[in-house]
């Protein structure tokens, strides 16, 4: 792994043609999204700290507050931003790619090109790469000011692959009030800091407390140096919203502000 990576300084013609290839595929990605002003990921290397509840309401957040929105599930094998919008439409995979636009915030998912969900999606890392690339450099986009990316968990094909090629504002962290879900999320931040890209905060999600406690968040911050954007307190409403394709910002007040207060701190 090449520490503080940067390929806006890297001479194309000194280097291997595989990392030329990145950095051509970069600066085509650049250009495509020339509309868009911010791009932000959202991830943690720990499966299950609630990366997707973050990333769709946070979506939704910023939609409210007027801003034009995009959202990538970046899960490719295992996509649930369809599940958790309701979304229920099909795409024909024709170039350029469509976004389907949900209650005013342009969605893409691997989830719009299968026909049943139910079905394992079995590929390996190149076919996962390919399809990132598909959602960055062949999908009509338009003009956005927020593009969120729901990343997997882990610290290999997929999140490299977004770091590599798009040109990040940089990247919330989420993590739960446990050690070892700070512990994999500050792997997290390690490797984005590797990569030359921005910590912009950490969120904990299934916060004991929403006020005072933020174990894991603190944690995080602690090792990592950055700012805890905000927590939010476990509350069985949010996979109840989520479970029946209903947007909890959407539905709750509570939500709404808990979200927009996370999404200020992006402006």
């Amino acid at each position: 792994m090449v520490e503080n990576y940067n390929p806006e300084n890297i001479d194309v013609k000194k280097v291997h043609p595989s990392f030329a290839n990145v950095i051509s595929e970069r600066e085509t990605v650049k250009r495509k999204f020339q509309g868009v002003k911010h791009k932000i990921g959202v991830y943690s290397a720990k499966g299950g700290v609630g990366k997707t509840t973050v990333a769709v309401n946070l979506a939704y957040a910023l939609s409210l507050m007027g801003k034009k929105v995009g959202l990538i599930d970046a899960d490719i094998d295992c996509p649930n931003i369809t599940e958790f919008l309701g979304i229920k439409e099909k795409q024909n995979g024709a170039y350029p790619l469509k976004p389907i636009e949900k209650s005013g915030v342009k969605v893409i998912s691997t989830d719009m090109f299968v026909a049943d969900k139910r079905e394992p999606i079995i590929w390996r890392g190149p076919l996962i790469a390919k399809m990132i690339k598909d959602f960055l450099m062949n999908t009509d986009w338009g003009d956005l000011d927020y593009l969120i990316i729901d990343l997997p968990p882990g610290t290999s094909d997929a999140p490299l692959s977004i770091m590599q090629l798009l040109n990040l504002d940089g990247f919330i962290l989420v993590t739960t009030p446990q050690h070892i879900s700070a512990l994999n999320t500050i792997r997290s931040g390690k490797m984005i800091a590797k990569m030359g890209v921005a910590v912009l905060g950490v969120v904990e999600n299934m916060s004991e407390d929403d006020s005072s406690g933020q174990k894991g968040a603190r944690e995080v911050a602690s090792e990592l140096g950055c700012d805890i954007l905000g927590s939010i307190k476990f509350d069985k409403r949010l996979s109840e919203y989520s479970d029946s394709g209903k947007i909890p910002v959407l539905e709750s007040e509570q939500f709404k502000g808990i979200f927009t207060k996370i999404a200020e701190k992006l402006e």
